[in-house]
């Protein structure tokens, strides 16, 4: 499975891509920067204040986007923010979501699992690994469509 480029060159179709973006939540969280930073420098400079203000919440919301972790499944590999593996590596894939999803992210986590997880984000895949050498049994991967990216990854196997 390719598509073509402009280029004429081919690349890997991809069967699953997800940006793990923050949640509104997150940005409006973000905005307590904004009289925090008030606090500090309006005694100082009212100017100094307000652009500062603004300065720090662009920033962080800037750092945020930029730092968005991107989950793909492509024929023959799964990459997880700057993580990837084989599909023929991979074991059972279970969908998490609710109680069972956070269950997962901690009673039942295994201190040598691999994660990818956000707090915005509630559901997870568990993706275990078959690889012997590898003494990461498995992954915890936030996504927000488990099962798409579940079932994208038994296709990729299936391929």
């Amino acid at each position: 499975m390719t598509q073509n480029t402009p280029g004429g060159l081919t690349t890997p179709t991809r069967l699953y891509h997800e940006r793990i973006w923050p949640s509104p939540w997150v940005i409006t969280a973000t905005t307590l920067v904004i009289p925090a930073s008030l606090l500090v420098f309006l005694p100082i400079n009212l100017f100094a204040g307000v652009i500062v203000a603004i300065g720090l919440f662009a920033a962080i919301v800037l750092v945020l986007l930029a730092t968005s972790p991107v989950i793909e499944v492509l024929p023959g590999e799964l990459v997880a923010g700057r993580a990837r593996v084989p599909v023929n590596l991979i074991g059972e894939v279970t969908p998490f979501r609710g109680e069972e999803a956070t269950l997962q992210r901690g009673r039942l986590l295994d201190a040598r699992a691999w994660l990818l997880i956000r707090g915005w984000v509630s559901p997870v895949v568990k993706i275990e690994l078959t690889d012997e050498s590898d003494p990461t049994p498995y992954w915890i991967v936030s996504t927000r469509t488990p099962d798409a990216l579940a079932a994208a990854i038994g296709k990729a196997r299936a391929i």
